[in-house]
């Protein structure tokens, strides 16, 4: 997934979600800081399968919660 691919309304429940949420916040945060970082290298098919998966296992059970 890359920015911008979720829905408007996909993106304005995330967004709210973060407000609510310091660990989430934290999160996007770090990832942000690694984008950046790595210069933007950093893209879905260098990561390594294990931690695509974890992402992926961690925004189902978001997209879920609610």
């Amino acid at each position: 997934m890359h920015d911008g691919a979720l829905t408007p309304s996909d993106r304005l429940r995330f967004e709210r979600h973060l407000t609510a949420c310091p660990g989430c916040t934290t999160y996007v945060g770090q990832i942000r800081e690694t984008v950046r970082l790595t210069g933007e290298r950093l893209t879905e098919e260098t990561l390594p399968d294990e931690m695509r998966e974890t992402l992926l296992v961690r925004f189902r059970d978001w997209a879920t919660a609610e």
